[in-house]
């Protein structure tokens, strides 16, 4: 599996993402993931509308907290064309407990614990932590990647403007 440094930082400190680069206009890879209620889910059995997928290290740590929220919020102004995905390596139960005690009802969250697949094929797997880096990927109803957003340093949240009109623009 390809190897690519350079491209994030936690703290300053320099990792490893395992992996490779997903590109604007690149067919979106497959994933298999778990749901919340340990169901599969793969980016097959998502409904066919523009997808914003989030990639965030954990859902119980604070930045993570304020960008799952903060999409959940947005989601009320957004289309019904438009999905939101956040991605962790956290267990189905923790993230369910989360979602519930965060008041999270608009963001399907979905676990890559088990196999790491999202982490590998979209190229955001951090080596040295086994956890996902903070990226974002907005998907057409195609299944063709038209943004992509990969956070350089791991502890700083995205920049949701451009996100959401990516995601805006295509319905």
């Amino acid at each position: 599996m390809q190897e690519r440094t350079g491209l994030i930082t936690m703290k300053g400190n320099p990792l490893t993402l395992v992996g490779p680069e997903i590109t604007t206009g690149s067919p979106a890879p497959d994933f298999r993931t778990v749901d919340t209620d340990l169901n599969p889910l793969t980016l097959q059995d998502l409904e066919h509308k523009v997808l914003i997928i989030s990639s965030v290290p954990s859902l119980d740590t604070d930045v993570c907290d304020m960008e799952t929220r903060r999409f959940n919020t947005e989601a009320a102004n957004l289309s019904q064309d438009i999905k939101i995905v956040t991605v962790s390596m956290d267990l189905p139960f923790a993230q369910k407990r989360w979602c519930g005690a965060a008041g999270v009802d608009q963001v399907l969250t979905v676990s890559d614990h088990r196999e790491a697949s999202f982490g590998q094929n979209y190229g955001v797997l951090i080596k040295e932590l086994r956890l996902l880096a903070r990226a974002v990927f907005v998907l057409d109803q195609s299944r063709t990647v038209r943004y992509v957003q990969l956070v350089s340093e791991v502890t700083e949240e995205p920049d949701y403007g451009p996100i959401l009109d990516a995601a805006k623009s295509l319905v």
